[in-house]
């Protein structure tokens, strides 16, 4: 078979000819021989398959310069290219899908001010952080006061300053007068101070990496953090969280694990890819899918109840400590300072592998 015209090309390739004059300009398509007087595209039948796989990517909504990437890639690379980038996208969907029902919760609640005053709700708290066993420096950091409650896991060689100055920028909301209706805007004000302060104290832009200062090649030393929030509002509790730190409530008895851990290997479980078990012992379970300033926070909104208790914590307790050992430790200690002080004595007990940080917080009801 001869060579095709671009007509006869785009009705094979399903391509239309503006679309692939384009590709050619982008050095993404090139034609096999263009007329020098006339400038008219010819293409060869054996370009049919790149078309095609060019037209089923661009339907996926992958970005051109990608499309070139994985173009240029040997069939099994080429798959794994489009895996990943299918991943990122269940993940955007994903955040997307939890802020419209943040904000159907957001809107739904008719409570005309966020303060202390308007509930006889209160809570009580305790936050501790610990190098662990085996790590030379604490890169977490944890805080707990009357309103905020964080907890920050740093990677990369500035992580320690980078968690800490994430949780810094947050604190301001202890003292800030949180009017219901302007709730989404604080907490969006907030997560983008704290990526200004993790950008001023590492000198880079964040990006997602290698959780708990693993390191897993060039592509993920850049510094940066997870952050996982919550700001009492009285009656509620705002979440903000990005990575694979997490938040436990337990109530009346049972635990439930109320954050989704942003790692590789957790969208490999979603999928079905990984079980649970394998997943505990993947070399890559720590490798962050989203972080500080790399991917959008999930936002949630809980409403409290007396007896409530919450624990957030970083992978150096989830990862070590089965959830049952974590759910028989806060439902048995009474107070917040010695639940987090046996927490964090449970990951040391269970080899001590990374930084381990805890933040217990009771709801309860304030007297008089």
């Amino acid at each position: 078979m001869g060579l095709l015209t671009i007509g006869a090309f785009a009705k094979a390739s399903r391509l239309s000819p503006k679309a692939l004059r384009l590709y050619d300009e982008l050095g993404l398509l090139t034609p096999a021989r263009v007329d020098p007087v006339t400038g008219y595209r010819r293409y060869a039948p054996e370009q049919l398959d790149r078309a095609r796989l060019v037209a089923w990517l661009r339907r996926l909504g992958m970005p051109l310069a990608r499309i070139r990437r994985v173009c240029a890639l040997e069939a099994g690379a080429a798959a794994r290219e489009i895996r990943a980038f299918w991943v990122e996208v269940e993940a955007d969907t994903a955040a997307r899908r939890d802020l419209a029902t943040f904000l159907i919760d957001h809107l739904s609640w008719k409570d005309p001010a966020m303060t202390e005053t308007t509930s006889s709700l209160g809570i009580r708290y305790a936050a501790l952080s610990d190098a662990g066993l085996v790590r030379a420096s604490n890169q977490d950091t944890a805080y707990a006061g009357t309103r905020l409650l964080a907890v920050a896991d740093g990677y990369g060689s500035g992580g320690g300053p980078a968690s800490a100055a994430a949780v810094d920028a947050l604190k301001r909301l202890e003292t800030d007068g949180i009017p219901a209706g302007n709730l989404l805007n604080v907490l969006e004000d907030a997560v983008e101070q704290a990526q200004r302060a993790v950008r001023g104290v590492t000198g880079a832009g964040t990006g997602a990496g290698s959780g708990s200062g693993s390191g897993s090649g060039a592509a993920y030393d850049e510094a940066g953090t997870t952050l996982t929030a919550m700001l009492w509002t009285g009656s509620r509790l705002a979440l903000v969280h990005i990575g694979d730190s997490r938040v436990y409530l337990l109530r009346d008895g049972e635990l439930f694990q109320i954050t989704h851990d942003h790692t590789m290997v957790q969208s490999m479980v979603d999928e079905g890819r990984l079980s649970a078990d394998e997943a505990a012992s993947h070399p890559q379970r720590s490798l962050l899918l989203r972080a500080l300033g790399q991917g959008a926070p999930d936002l949630r909104l809980h409403d409290a109840r007396r007896g409530d208790r919450y624990l957030l914590c970083s992978d150096g307790l989830s990862a070590v400590v089965p959830s049952e050992e974590i759910r028989r430790v806060l439902a048995t200690t009474g107070e917040p300072e010695p639940a987090v002080r046996a927490l964090v004595d449970l990951a040391n007990a269970s080899g001590g592998p990374d930084n381990v940080s805890c933040v217990v917080a009771d709801v309860m009801e304030i007297q008089g």
